[in-house]
């Protein structure tokens, strides 16, 4: 198959039909074809010569492209993903966190690399490096460290450091990363973040008794209830937050990750949202913004909900292969994905192709 250079997000019907068509029959072809190249692309473009990936942001990028590689089983002694985990030992400080010196986003960058350690531990080579980076990220968390009660709504969350609240996007980050460090679902600091999750959902429950969660109801999540509240979806005129898609799949995955049973009434209002507003080719609610983070953890999201098709308003919709579609079209001639819509730095084909990877891993 020939890939199009393309920046364009939407596939034209008839084009999508024939990429449907082909990837039917040859879909982990073109799989292998799109890590291949990816894995070109970061070895011979990607990457500096200190073994990090656009390094000027923090070790953050790098942290996910590891981890991304890895997902697609990229082994950990590739010297691609061997320079970079060396890179990443680098950046480890005494309080095992591993972030950038002066860094407002430790907890942001420790995840990513925890992600990143716990798919390359063979032998327990860094256990106690994870175990470290673990403590840390937990001893960021609001809660009654910090001196925040479980009446807060800043309870539980995760945040960045700059702007002094927690957020649905850390917190999720900080859930996937001790539950792939082999922490419990039922972790004290898991089931912590999982009150924080709850109230970031439109849904008014015993969860979730924020002055936001009456306003909209309308089972989807948004970016923060804490400090007054923010949606980058914005606010509706009585002051509502309003729901998203990516901040909907993070929240749906984080619930799952947490324990909470896929018959319980908060995924089932979050699958309703996502019922109504379903896209491969876009993120509903921002449009082209955010739109790599949102495909990886739409993929994250329905991989742990167990469904091969999911129920859409439309019927029910193959997303597997719809993903698959979309991120072969969209493939850049050098093997990267850029996002022209460069908001939250998908203008870095190094983050973007990360998050590509991370949905690559579950498009089998």
């Amino acid at each position: 198959m020939k890939f199009i250079n393309s920046s364009a997000f939407v596939i034209a019907l008839p084009l999508l039909a024939c990429v449907n068509a082909f990837l039917s029959a040859d879909g982990p072809v073109v799989r292998q074809g799109l890590i291949d190249k990816a894995v070109s692309y970061l070895h011979n473009v990607g990457q500096s010569a200190d073994g990090s990936f656009s390094s000027k942001t923090g070790p953050g990028v790098t942290g996910l492209v590891v981890a991304g590689l890895l997902s697609v089983d990229v082994p950990a002694h590739h010297p691609l993903v061997a320079k970079s985990l060396t890179y990443l030992e680098s950046t480890r400080h005494e309080d095992g966190g591993l972030y950038a010196p002066k860094s407002t986003h430790a907890n942001y960058e420790t995840c990513l690399a925890i992600m990143a350690f716990s798919k390359a531990n063979q032998n327990g080579k860094y256990t106690e490096l994870i175990r470290a980076a673990e403590l840390f990220v937990k001893k960021q968390q609001w809660d009654e460290g910090e001196g925040i009660q479980s009446d807060d709504v800043a309870y539980g969350g995760a945040g960045y450091g700059s702007k002094s609240r927690p957020d649905l996007s850390n917190t999720t980050f900080l859930i996937d990363a001790l539950r792939s460090a082999g922490v419990s679902e039922k972790d004290e600091a898991i089931q912590r973040a999982l009150t924080f999750v709850s109230r970031c959902q439109n849904l008014e429950s015993a969860y979730n008794r924020t002055e936001f969660a009456s306003k909209i109801n309308d089972g989807g999540f948004y970016y923060t209830p804490a400090a007054g509240g923010d949606s980058m979806a914005g606010k509706n005129e009585n002051g509502g937050l309003r729901s998203y898609a990516s901040m909907t799949y993070a929240g749906l995955k984080s619930m799952i990750f947490a324990g909470v049973d896929r018959e319980d009434f908060r995924v089932k209002a979050a699958k309703k949202f996502l019922y109504n507003n379903y896209s491969v080719t876009s993120n509903p609610g921002m449009g082209s913004s955010g739109l790599y983070y949102y495909q990886h953890t739409m993929a994250k999201a329905l991989d742990a909900l167990g469904e091969k098709e999911f129920n859409t308003k439309d019927g029910p919709r193959d997303w597997n292969s719809e993903l698959l579609s979309q991120l072969a079209v969209a493939q850049q001639q050098n093997g990267s994905w850029i996002n022209p819509d460069a908001r939250w730095m998908e203008g870095d084909p190094n983050l973007v192709t990360g998050y590509v990877l991370l949905t690559l891993a579950f498009l089998k």
